[in-house]
């Protein structure tokens, strides 16, 4: 019994083989084209970043460089021909609005264009809101700083304390001092809300004939 029993296990063994090696032939491309698209991903994937790191490097160097000039025109149109593209395009404007005293309607122009700029970091976009309105000041129309304001002041976005702050501001150019009094107490018992942001809020309180609440730390 023994040998016809290894016999045919060694035909079992042997079809197995067979089976095995025509499925291979049949379907081993799929193998050898995942293999290729794992070493090609990587390939392209340090590629990549090599790309994006001397692109980093090339627009860092030319911002610096046109920092480095000596006239705010120069500095200007240097920055201006800067090579970027995504993201560093929104970073250049918000660069290039760091001068309003040399051009007020330049710089409001090009914070405008950063806080439309959807490749730009959120972070980015509504500091460029915020910057807007402390720099436009009166030449922009109160309902229009509100409504700027407003949209960057929602639960969770960066700079909610300090537009918070500003829609304060507005209150009291727009005569509603009391009003005022009462989203500057809320401040000053934000969490979020720095030690500094609620110092300035008890002083604008105190100078409104209000009297600032205990602080959310103290």
């Amino acid at each position: 019994m023994s040998n016809p029993d290894s016999f045919i296990d060694e035909v079992t063994e042997e079809v197995r083989r067979d089976r095995l090696f025509r499925t291979f032939r049949k379907y081993g491309w799929i193998g050898i084209v995942l293999v290729l698209g794992l070493v090609g991903g990587a390939a392209w994937n340090e590629w990549s970043k090599a790309r994006d790191a001397a692109r980093a490097q090339t627009f860092g160097d030319a911002v610096i460089e046109a920092l480095d000039l000596g006239t705010a025109e120069d500095r200007r149109a240097a920055l201006a021909a800067a090579p970027a593209d995504g993201g560093q395009l929104g970073l250049l404007q918000l660069i290039l609005a760091s001068d309003p005293q040399e051009d007020k309607a330049g710089t409001l122009a090009a914070l405008e264009k950063a806080a439309a700029d959807l490749d730009l970091p959120v972070s980015y976009r509504d500091l460029a809101v915020l910057r807007r309105v402390l720099v436009g000041g009166g030449d922009l129309p109160l309902a229009e700083r509100r409504a700027a304001l407003e949209a960057i002041a929602g639960a969770g976005r960066p700079y909610r304390p300090l537009a918070e702050e500003q829609l304060a501001y507005l209150l009291i150019e727009d005569a509603k001092p009391l009003e005022a009094i009462e989203k500057l107490s809320a401040l000053m018992q934000d969490q979020d809300a720095s030690g500094a942001l609620q110092a300035r809020a008890a002083q604008i309180i105190t100078a409104l004939g209000g009297t600032p609440p205990q602080t959310a730390g103290g």
